[in-house]
Parts: structure tokens; sequence; C-alpha cells
């Protein structure tokens, strides 16, 4: 995979750690995972009963992508007028919630970082991207390729960028960010080789 990541002069209040993240044609690449782990220190745990909701929507998972930290309980509602059964294989979360409307009882708890798929045993064409990563400091780009870190504690970070268009999926570029407590912030600009291009 073809991977470039360029610091790019910024100037911006302290503490925001602009990025952009683009395909190989120079086009912005939307829902591109970006994470910062913080360099020689562990990163905070997830704040206790952390929540996040991946919905059913027209029989589509929604969002598409998305991140969160270990220790996140997810909710799966289901909005559709038909039943879902929605399940993953991953070595990362390894799940199934047999037919079910409206919200099921209980969250599931994704409790070790990595890739997981979703899937749905009743409709083939759903898949959604659930990254769980290891740090507090994490977005996704919005239409424009772009996110921004804000209120990031001065200091060193390493920075990965993961898209689920990538042609290696484990293959998640990084860089190396200072975070400095006043002054410019470098802006991060990632270019990705992605399925297509």
């Amino acid at each position: 995979m073809a991977v470039l990541a360029s610091w790019l002069p910024l100037a911006a209040h302290a503490a925001a750690a602009p990025v952009q993240v683009l395909d190989a044609r120079g086009r912005p690449l939307a829902d591109a995972v970006v994470y910062a782990t913080p360099a020689g220190a562990k990163p905070a745990a997830a704040a206790p009963g952390a929540t996040a909701a991946i919905d059913q929507i027209d029989r589509e998972f929604v969002p598409l992508v998305s991140v969160i930290q270990t220790g996140t309980n997810v909710r799966f509602p289901n909005k559709d007028d038909v039943e879902h059964d929605i399940y993953s294989f991953s070595p990362a979360k390894r799940f199934e919630i047999k037919l079910y409307s409206g919200v099921p009882s209980k969250p599931v708890l994704f409790d070790k970082p990595g890739l997981v798929v979703l899937g749905c045993n009743i409709h083939d064409s759903m898949v959604a991207y659930v990254l769980v990563v290891e740090t507090p400091y994490f977005g996704r780009t919005d239409k424009d390729g772009r996110f921004s870190f804000e209120n990031l504690p001065a200091g060193s970070y390493r920075v990965a960028v993961w898209h689920y268009r990538m042609r290696d999926p484990n293959a998640q570029p990084t860089s190396t960010a200072q975070v400095a407590a006043g002054g410019a912030s470098p802006a991060l600009k990632f270019t990705l080789t992605t399925e297509g291009n």
C-alpha cells in the first residue's frame, strides 16, 4: 500500500492537531478513522459507563464506520420494521444478537482493541465497521477528509489512520506528532491507496 504522511505548517490555537486524509488521486476520504496515542504513557481508560450506538435504519447500519475506546458498551437499536440478527466473527469481538426488534436489553462490551466487522444473518448486504482503540483521542474524517483533535494535552503522539476501503485493512499508516503547549500546531496529511484507485 502506498502511504504518504507529511506535515503542513498551519497556525492554530494550542493543543489542536488537524489531520487530512486523501486517496491516491488527491480526493478527500470521508469516514477515515484517525487516532492519537500518547508516546511513553498509557492512555486514559474509557470513562465508566462509556456507551455508543449503532442503529439499523432502512436495512443499513448507521453509522457505517464507528471508532470507540476499549471498555465501551455499544447498543444496537433496530429502527426497522423487520427483525435483524447481527453478529461479528472478528477476533477483537465475537458476538451475536439473535433475531430482535427494538433495542436489545443488554449492550455489547467491546473490551479488546482491533477491527470489528458487523453483519446481519438475515440481510447479507448489511455491513459496518467498528475500530476499537486504546486511546480516548480519536475521530472520523468529514466529507472533506478532515478531522481535528481538540484540546490534546501537550506531548508526543503516535497518530494512526485507518479506512475501510484500504487494500490492506491491517496496515494502519502512522506518524509522530508533537503537540505544543503554545504556538502553531502542524497539520498532518495522509495519502492512502484504497480499493478502486
